[in-house]
């Protein structure tokens, strides 16, 4: 017997004890109701999801072509819009989840209106779009319920049977949401108290970076500062205690890595032996042998190898990493990072290229052989003209006459028809399971790719409408294709809530309820 049955008997069992007070309660009702809201609190969407997660990376861990993949979305209708899309082209919502992105936040959720991403927004802002997106994500689910629900009363015989099939084996739009803690808003403590309102929104994995908290930039930009390991290890801790505190025991930790390009750091780190962590991070300092007598007034030195070393310290009293050293810092840090209670890695790279990626994760898997990662597929990146340079360094490399390109200059059109533009394109297509394959990254990401689509969309919209194409730059450009293709909020009506809302009305008042969906209802036009 399917849940759904089992919910009806029990609100039955239910009405025959309460006796005549509850003759107008339908059993039926309240279950199609419990339907719609399979997911109580947030907690229960992070445990749901936990799991969901941890058997797709075991899944990875075998078939590396089973990676999986989100969008970064800024608005609770967004993510709904993409998981609607996703069921509908695909009937599965597997592999598939959603990315919240602290740029987004910081850019476009901000009560101090579009701000950097330096960790300038309110802290809760991101917990408060992760309750979002589950709140339109359930509504989703009502909303779909709802249809069918209405489908089975209007259906006979064996049409019927298969409806309450699809209401029995439904598939929500709730899935797992990857959250962006920056560099965790302040101290360990911080972290922790933050992570936890993370988690009871919903929130079943957290991205954290080693970034300095308070001159975190955004990782496709310079001047980013990292911290010790311990500092950093510390809030892979405090997150993990968050998780276990409130009993989400497999929630995911994310160990972000900036070191790439990041060239300072704030702090020198302790170390008490040789060879041990801090010496390691301190091995990578910018520094220049000295005396005790050619020591200046405030010089900070350190010892190693019985010499005295003095690091390059700048105005702004940071410290300086040696040139070069950044993939040895990454596979440091994600060595470290793992082997303190991480289960994923994000190494933010300045260009997608596989094999810089795969050669960092093969030093990793040296160490930690099931290590993958997190990739941000950034809308940071040029992504024609890098691939196109790929395959001209390629094509010269192997000999073959490129004469005919301008390396610096392959971005323009006039290339686009050409064998290496074509060829670029396929490479930039098979991207993700290429670097799935060969540069162990389970989850592809785009961070922002809604926030592109929203600006693309709104000026090809406002050019038609405010243009000579006045109204059919709207019916055009927008509601002629949602219609054709399905576009569920064609119905925006329905999309707000107006169905199940007369359904509520219908249960609660009966005969005399006031609906919506009446004949003079618009939407019937659809």
């Amino acid at each position: 017997m399917s849940q759904y049955q089992d919910d009806i008997k029990a609100v039955a069992g239910l009405k025959d004890k309460q006796g005549s007070a509850w003759n107008a309660i339908n059993p039926e009702s309240a279950a199609r109701m419990r339907a719609q809201n399979k997911f109580k609190t947030g907690l229960d969407i992070a445990r749901y999801t936990a799991k969901i997660m941890r058997q797709d990376m075991a899944n990875y861990d075998a078939d590396p072509s089973k990676y999986t993949q989100s969008l970064g979305c800024w608005h609770g209708f967004i993510g709904q819009q993409k998981m609607i899309s996703i069921k509908k082209h695909f009937n599965s919502t597997d592999r598939r989840y959603l990315y919240l992105s602290g740029w987004m936040v910081a850019a476009l959720r901000s009560e101090f209106g579009p701000l950097p991403d330096q960790s300038m927004h309110e802290k809760t802002a991101v917990s408060d779009l992760i309750r979002e997106l589950y709140t339109f994500l359930r509504q989703a689910d009502a909303r779909e319920l709802g249809g069918l629900f209405r489908q089975l009363d209007a259906a006979e015989g064996a049409a019927k049977q298969a409806i309450q099939d699809q209401i029995d084996n439904h598939v929500t739009h709730v899935v797992p949401i990857i959250a962006d803690i920056d560099a965790g808003f302040g101290n360990a403590e911080a972290t922790y108290l933050l992570a936890k309102q993370f988690i009871e929104a919903g929130a079943c994995c957290i991205q954290v970076e080693n970034q300095v908290s308070d001159e975190k930039q955004c990782g496709h930009q310079d001047g980013k500062v990292t911290v010790p390991h311990e500092d950093f290890l510390a809030k892979i801790r405090a997150i993990r205690y968050a998780f276990l505190e409130l009993g989400v025991d497999d929630g995911i930790i994310v160990a972000r890595t900036d070191s790439l390009g990041a060239g300072l750091t704030k702090q020198i780190a302790v170390t008490r032996e040789p060879g041990d962590l801090g010496d390691k991070y301190n091995s990578f300092l910018d520094v220049e042998e000295v005396s005790t007598d050619s020591m200046a007034n405030g010089d900070v030195v350190i010892k190693r190898d019985g010499k005295l070393l003095r690091p390059k310290r700048l105005p702004s009293n940071l410290f300086q990493f040696r040139a070069g050293t950044g993939e040895e810092r990454c596979v440091l840090d994600c060595i470290t990072s793992l082997q303190n209670g991480a289960d994923l890695l994000w190494i933010e790279t300045e260009k997608p290229h596989i094999a810089q990626i795969g050669g960092m994760v093969s030093e990793i898997r040296k160490v930690i052989p099931n290590a993958k990662l997190v990739y941000n597929n950034s809308p940071s990146f040029n992504w024609t003209l890098n691939f196109r340079q790929q395959v001209f360094d390629s094509m010269q490399a192997a000999g073959k006459d490129v004469s005919a390109y301008d390396r610096a200059k392959l971005m323009s059109v006039e290339y686009d028809n050409t064998e290496l533009a074509i060829t670029a394109d396929e490479k930039i297509r098979t991207f993700q399971a290429d670097a799935a394959r060969e540069a162990g990254i389970f989850h592809h990401l785009i961070t922002l790719p809604t926030y592109h689509t929203a600006a693309l969309s709104t000026d090809n919209l406002a050019k038609e409408y405010f243009g000579d194409q006045g109204m059919l730059g709207y019916v055009a450009g927008v509601q002629r294709k949602e219609i054709r293709q399905g576009i569920a909020c064609v119905k925006h009506q329905n999309m707000s809530g107006s169905d199940i809302g007369d359904d509520h009305k219908d249960y609660f008042s009966g005969e005399a309820a006031l609906k919506a969906a009446g004949k003079d209802n618009t939407m019937n036009q659809f």
